[in-house]
């Protein structure tokens, strides 16, 4: 098991009292396999993927455990986190500009990435990576996206090049949030499908964070519907989103007015 979430709860102070985002969440991941976080805007789903990452904000007060293969983050200070970020975690947010330095070339930005987390013996070496893992990211271009700034690519190529910084380090763990919500549908399916392959390919386990029932689907493995910072049902994609799908996933797919 790459991730085990449990009872897991986040509650922030709020001007009129405490706000509890999550409460006692429990989740698991296996190697090589996918989980999806499905849910509407506050239903605590990307709460629950920042707290893995170790990034819940200043004023969360965290309960529970949450454990990367045999490593307990919640004993981690930051430094130890921050080595374990782009290291074992790779991340990918929903937009990509906020993984990429608006003032840096895309090659650059991926060099000192290796370099940082020591994946690279030195600067030639991780220069010579860079056109690899741009192609691993779905980019057919390597060498001109490399020298581009993120203003001069599409924002399908940026999302691309901010998936090869999330995995440049080889991390076990892929978390990406709403990683289509900007993209065309065109777009979205070929990115989506590039997570399956670094899945099936490179064995890295995804935790996905949507609201888009489409690209759970299409991301499939496990799904986790959550409400009002619960876990309302879970279970194999087929099943959660099937015909037959259950109540949570039910209202998810309901017209807004038609929702309890």
């Amino acid at each position: 098991m790459i991730l085990d979430i449990e009872n897991l709860s986040v509650r922030y102070d709020g001007p009129d009292g405490p706000v509890r985002a999550v409460d006692e969440v429990s989740l698991t991941l296996e190697e090589g396999a996918a989980l999806v976080l499905l849910g509407e805007s506050g239903s605590g789903k990307t709460t629950v993927a920042r707290a893995v990452l170790g990034l819940p904000g200043r004023e969360a007060h965290l309960t529970g455990r949450i454990r990367l293969g045999g490593t307990d983050l919640r004993t981690l200070g930051e430094a130890e986190l921050s080595r374990i970020r782009g290291r074992r975690i790779g991340y990918v947010p929903q937009d990509p500009t906020g993984a990429l330095d608006p003032l840096r070339r895309i090659g650059p930005q991926i060099v000192e990435v290796l370099l940082r987390h020591r994946t690279a013996a030195n600067r030639r070496a991780a220069r010579a990576a860079v056109p690899g893992l741009l192609t691993t990211a779905g980019v057919t271009d390597p060498e001109r996206v490399a020298r581009a700034y993120p203003h001069e690519l599409s924002g399908g190529l940026r999302q691309r090049a901010a998936i090869a910084l999330a995995v440049a380090c080889g991390p076990e763990l892929l978390i990406a949030d709403e990683p289509t919500t900007a993209l065309d549908a065109l777009v979205r399916g070929r990115v989506l499908d590039l997570f399956d392959t670094l899945r099936t390919e490179r064995g890295i386990s995804l935790l996905i964070v949507t609201h888009d029932l489409t690209a759970a689907r299409r991301i499939g493995g496990q799904v986790a519907v959550m409400r009002e910072g619960r876990v309302v049902e879970a279970g194999p994609a087929g099943q959660v989103l099937g015909r037959s799908a259950g109540p949570g996933a039910e209202a998810l797919a309901a017209p807004r007015g038609d929702r309890p």
